[in-house]
């Protein structure tokens, strides 16, 4: 598909259009909810390009075209919209990461406490990745209070949270990288 046009002016004024053509402001918690899982798929797609071809790789872009239907999901408000087929995540995506979670965790030695940010350059991405995913859990959750979110997609980016932590540890491993173990500094 060819773009043709990018810019619409619609927005100048600091609104934008939900699906179904409802606007709403910038501000909004839903567009802030939304854009935040927006930054994540951003997050990963780096992540993605620092990895090599592989499983860990298509893993990644996986999750990235499952948070396209996570953003279709939240940009609707079902007060007025109906959910289309794109916004919706397809059944046992869940379980999809629970299993690539327990797999890799089968995979690595035993954990020696409480790792800090960091090693090779993908895994320092996956965690930066990590905390957007965090803050894309807070602003769905927030979003939720006010408006009907489906449970799975909370679900879904609250175990893709456990999973990037994972993944940046398989990383490492794979990678030969020692992972950094935080000391406190008041012992």
């Amino acid at each position: 598909m060819k773009i043709t046009k990018v810019y619409t002016r619609t927005g100048d004024q600091g609104t934008t259009s939900l699906v179904g053509g409802i606007r709403i402001k910038k501000n909004d918690i839903r567009l802030e909810a939304y854009g935040t899982v927006d930054e994540l798929s951003a997050h990963l797609g780096l992540l993605a390009a620092m990895l090599p071809d592989g499983s860990e790789k298509q893993s990644v872009q996986r999750v990235q075209n499952n948070l396209f239907n996570v953003c279709t999901h939240l940009a609707t408000d079902q007060s007025n919209t109906p959910l289309y087929p794109s916004a919706h995540l397809a059944e046992g995506e869940v379980e999809q990461l629970e299993q690539l979670i327990d797999d890799t965790i089968a995979m690595l030695p035993e954990g020696q406490g409480f790792i800090l940010p960091g090693g090779c350059q993908a895994a320092a991405q996956c965690h930066v990745a990590r905390t957007v995913c965090r803050r894309a859990e807070r602003r769905i959750a927030a979003l939720a209070e006010s408006a009907t979110v489906g449970p799975e997609i909370l679900q879904y980016i609250n175990r893709l949270s456990d999973y990037l932590f994972i993944l940046a540890k398989k990383i490492n491993f794979n990678n030969g990288t020692d992972e950094i173990i935080w000391k406190n500094a008041c012992r």
